[in-house]
């Protein structure tokens, strides 16, 4: 059986998500997938690992009423914020809880598959990219995006150094996870041996944009897997850990806050 995925958010995390990193991240993100794959009226939408859902509920938009948009995902606190955050838009998406190395769902049940900044952290990749092939139509359209290498991202690399000095060394080797997958031969290679075909993978370059750099940082150390140790810190080591993390990304600020680059390999194929 395959192993759930890693990385995972507890407590508030996932309104910390929600609030800081979609905004900021996975919006643009989201847009950007979607309109390499154009979901029609009347298709079937699948967002694995959805998170807290902002892929499902933009392709919703997309596909309207005669279309069906599904969200899966492992995580429940996630998919509650999910819900939630539908709920306000009247967007109509069905919420699953499940494993992107299982999915809940039968053969060519649906023409779009999409994953989000998830692949880095699957177990077993390979198995969670049979699966989306699995479910997907004959030519049915695949589309992910996960973020390139960590010398191409400074943003996290300033929170997992810093964060591997004043917490500790697994800490920061859990921060630099959301770059553990940016190797785009590798990412080929994955695609092609699900029998994926016509694959094109690209890279994409987001400028992280906030007003306040100290209130995003605290957001962003909120929505993660190591929110319980920072918390735990008392009010120097905490404030010592942000300054340290302030420091590295003056560089990226400007009058309007902060504004660091963040890089992803994006990749598209069929079924």
């Amino acid at each position: 059986m395959a192993q759930p995925e890693r990385w995972q958010l507890s407590g508030n995390g996932s309104e910390a998500y929600e609030r800081y990193l979609v905004p900021a991240l996975f919006t643009p993100w989201a847009i950007d997938l979607l309109a390499r794959v154009a979901p029609q009226p009347r298709e079937r939408v699948l967002d694995v690992a959805c998170g807290t859902g902002i892929v499902a509920r933009l392709a919703a938009q997309q596909v309207g009423v005669s279309g069906r948009v599904t969200g899966v995902d492992l995580n429940p606190d996630m998919l509650i914020e999910a819900r939630a955050q539908s709920a306000k838009l009247g967007a109509t998406v069905a919420w699953v809880e499940g494993d992107a190395q299982a999915l809940p769902f039968g053969e060519a049940a649906f023409n779009v598959v999409l994953c989000q900044q998830s692949m880095q952290f699957f177990s077993d990749q390979a198995r969670a990219v049979q699966e989306m092939k699995r479910v997907l139509t004959p030519g049915g359209r695949f589309a992910l995006n996960v973020s390139r290498a960590l010398q191409y991202n400074p943003y996290i690399r300033a929170l997992a150094d810093a964060l591997e000095r004043h917490v500790s060394s697994e800490a920061g080797t859990a921060m630099r996870a959301p770059c553990g997958f940016g190797d785009a031969e590798a990412l080929r290679e994955l695609l092609t041996r699900a029998e994926l075909h016509d694959i094109r993978i690209h890279i994409v370059i987001l400028t992280i944009r906030h007003p306040s750099l100290l209130e995003f940082i605290s957001g962003q150390l909120a929505a993660t897997p190591v929110a319980a140790r920072v918390a735990e810190l008392d009010a120097n080591a905490r404030s010592a850990l942000l300054d340290d993390i302030s420091a590295a990304l003056r560089p990226y600020t400007d009058d309007e806050g902060l504004a660091v680059p963040y890089e992803i390999h994006v990749a598209v194929a069929y079924a």
